[in-house]
């Protein structure tokens, strides 16, 4: 019995190296906060006011940030497993992240197509490429002129 096929499936896009696995093909999907990385959540204008201050620290590349278009108007930034441990953050900051008793999860729209309410503020660039930590830290505390 022969298994093998050179038929393509079209409903399946094909695979790009550079597309990070954890973003879904079509749609929404929910990824489980520390497996391949955590989030800090920061509602309304003053999350996307941040993202965009974050984006110029970082000459237009701030690693994935993800937007909401209706509730809360959350703005997602997808940080690495672990790096918002130990560290306080101020009041309007919540950390979606994993541990003992504690499980959050993660909204990640795909790249293109139907993905209401959910958007990309920034664009994922590489594979391995998320929002600093310590950078965002310190973006929610702009220095005063």
């Amino acid at each position: 019995m022969n298994t093998q096929s050179d038929e393509v499936n079209l409903d399946e896009p094909p695979l790009d190296p550079e597309i990070p696995d954890w973003i879904p093909a079509r749609g929404i999907q929910l990824r489980k906060a520390g497996v391949q990385f955590e989030a800090v959540r920061v509602d309304g204008d003053e999350g996307r006011a941040l993202a965009d201050r974050l984006a110029r620290m970082t000459g237009g590349n701030p690693g994935p940030v993800v937007e909401e278009a209706n509730g809360r108007r959350a703005v997602y930034f997808l940080v690495p497993v672990g790096s918002t441990s130990y560290r306080s953050w101020p009041d309007g900051v919540t950390r979606l992240t994993a541990g003992p008793n504690r499980v959050s999860y993660i909204p990640v729209p795909a790249l293109n197509g139907l993905t209401w309410p959910l958007t990309w503020r920034y664009r994922p660039t590489t594979p391995d490429r998320l929002v600093h930590a310590l950078l965002l830290r310190g973006a929610l505390h702009p220095e005063e002129p």
